[in-house]
Parts: C-alpha cells; sequence; structure tokens
C-alpha cells in the first residue's frame, strides 16, 4: 500500500471540519456522530439502533449533504424483496427481435447507503447485504459487479421489541463494524431541536470533503502503527466475551451465550486507530481502544434466556470485561 496523500494534521482538520458541519443541523448526539466519523474513516458499516424520531436518518441525510458522495435510500419493509436491493437481470429485445439479458442496478450502488429500518425486512432481503458489505461487490446470475468506492452502509434500526421487527441475523450484525445507540435528547437539546426545526429556515450545509479525501484518510487510517501491546489487549478483550475461556469474568460465563468474533478485534484496532489520529497522535493506545469497545463489541455479544430474564443489558458485560481485562 502507498503512502496516504493526507497527513494526519490534515486529517485531525478535516474531520473536525465535518463534525462541526453536522453538528450545524443534529443536535446533541455528539458520541454518535463520532462513531459514525470512525466507522466511516475506518472503512467500515455502522448500525444506528434508536426509537422513531431521534434524528438517525437525518444524520445520514446530513452526512451525505456535508461529503460529495452519491447517495441512497432504501426503506426496508417486510414485502422488500432482495432485487429491490441489488438489481436484477432484465430481458430486452433489439429492434431486430434479439433477445438479451441486462442488468438493472439497484440503490446499493452508491457510496453512502442508507439502509432505514432495516429489521422491518425480512432474513432473506436482509441478508442480500451480506455479500456487498464484506466483499464490494454484488453476484446477480454469476456475474459479479464491483460497487464504487468508498462503499459505506449505514443501517437504522428500532428496537427489537418494536411492532413489525425482525431480529437481524448475526452474520448480518458482524458486518457492521460498530452498532450505536441512539439516545433520547436532553432538556435543552430537545428545546434546541424545536427552535431549528419548526421554524422558517434550516441552517445552510456547506460540502467539507469528497470521496478522494475520504479515501485517502482511509488510507491513512491504515498506516497508522498499532504496537504489539495494542493488538495483543484486543485479542484479548475479545477472548474475554467467550465464557468457555479462562479470561471471561464470571458475568461473562453467566451470561453470554455465544462471544465476539475475529471482526470484533480487527473493528477495535481501525477504531483505536481512528480515534488516535482524531486525538492529534499516529499511535494506538489502549484507551482508544477503550473507547470504541462497547460500539465495537455489543453488538457481537449474544445473550443467554437467563440474562434477557434478568434484564441484563448487554453494555454491562462489555463494561466488565473492559474492567476485568488486564492492560500490561
Amino acid at each position: 500500500m502507498g503512502k496516504s496523500a493526507i497527513l494526519p494534521e490534515q486529517f485531525r482538520e478535516t474531520a473536525a471540519r465535518i463534525e462541526a458541519e453536522i453538528g450545524r443541523l443534529i443536535v446533541g448526539q455528539r458520541q454518535v456522530v463520532r462513531h459514525v466519523l470512525v466507522c466511516l474513516f475506518a472503512g467500515g458499516h455502522v448500525l444506528l439502533e434508536g426509537v422513531p424520531g431521534l434524528g438517525k436518518t437525518m444524520l445520514v441525510r446530513t452526512l451525505a449533504r456535508v461529503l460529495d458522495l452519491q447517495f441512497a435510500r432504501i426503506q426496508f419493509t417486510p414485502d422488500l424483496m432482495p432485487a429491490d436491493v441489488i438489481g436484477t437481470d432484465i430481458l430486452e429485445e433489439s429492434e431486430t427481435g434479439h433477445r438479451t439479458f441486462r442488468f438493472q442496478r439497484g440503490p446499493i450502488f452508491t457510496n453512502l447507503l442508507l439502509a432505514d429500518e432495516i429489521n422491518r425486512a425480512t432474513p432473506k432481503t436482509q441478508s442480500a447485504l451480506l455479500e456487498a458489505m464484506q466483499e464490494q461487490t454484488v453476484t446477480v446470475a454469476n456475474h459479479s459487479y464491483p460497487l464504487a468506492a468508498p462503499f459505506i452502509v449505514l443501517a437504522t434500526q428500532n428496537p427489537i421489541e418494536m411492532e413489525g421487527t425482525y431480529p437481524l441475523p448475526e452474520a448480518q450484525l458482524d458486518r457492521f463494524l460498530f452498532k450505536v445507540d441512539v439516545t433520547f435528547p436532553s432538556d435543552a437539546e430537545l428545546v434546541e431541536i424545536l427552535n431549528r426545526t419548526t421554524g422558517g429556515t434550516e441552517p445552510a450545509i456547506d460540502k467539507v470533503a469528497d470521496g478522494a479525501t475520504v479515501l485517502a484518510m482511509t488510507q491513512l487510517v491504515r498506516e497508522v502503527p498499532a504496537a504489539s501491546p495494542v493488538t495483543e489487549y484486543a485479542a484479548r478483550l475479545v477472548l474475554a466475551t467467550h465464557p468457555a475461556t479462562g479470561s471471561a469474568p464470571e458475568m461473562v460465563r453467566r451470561y453470554v451465550r455465544y462471544g465476539a468474533s475475529p471482526r470484533a478485534a480487527q473493528a477495535l484496532i481501525l477504531g483505536g486507530k481512528v480515534t488516535a489520529l482524531l486525538a492529534g497522535r499516529y499511535n494506538v493506545a489502549l484507551s482508544d481502544l477503550q473507547a470504541v469497545a462497547p460500539a465495537a463489541l455489543r453488538h457481537r455479544i449474544l445473550l443467554n434466556f437467563e440474562a434477557q430474564a434478568e434484564g441484563v443489558a448487554v453494555d454491562e458485560i462489555v463494561e466488565k470485561i473492559i474492567a476485568s481485562v488486564a492492560e500490561g
């Protein structure tokens, strides 16, 4: 891999400008915005979970406006079919009567894909995203079509307790670099939301970066060194999510059914690298991994029935893992 076309100082400055521009329209949710940007610069996908009306869709649309990238939205519904996402071959007849198949591209052929309320579609349709999210290709009738770079899926979902939702399959969840919880705004933030959204004008949003800049920032992230103690710490964190390992804390052995996959360790390292660059450092600290651990792990840990019966939250498990795993 060649040297990135962007310097660490430029990375931090550009990221700050993107964050500030998003903040002109999105009230509060600074942690949510930060995690979305970490996923963007790491070249990963992000899953946003929260009840309707918290601005998840607006955040993604605002990001598309700030970045000069192609944007598409798919509203996931129970009757949505895989072909509605990836496209399909259609039969065309020429003027001479010759019939040929032509691939009609679906909305997935874009840079930023908003998969809105992804868990309202059936698992069959959800699985249409698997190949695209992992390999950045789409295969139809034995033909593979590459997706443009960058390609980022920003999916929103409602809590699974809500009416008309399907739980995402584990393989689908694992494709998301982060799962970010969108919480309800505070009193002051809610007042500011009303002031901004019930008036006659909406704040103007300027474009800050383009696709080439995002790709250069993603390449710089890959070039940030992670020392052996950092990668070993990431491995210990992931291993501690598995109840069968000796390093698993008592809470994991009691409440966890399945632990996180190796992709969780990759998410920790990549997220840590972006966090380090955003802090103005060209090296990853253990605190960088701890900062992204909840978002990287919460959707990859499957709780058992006892945890569900006792109301144990997966974030409590993650906090216990971080506290129990030795940093040295």
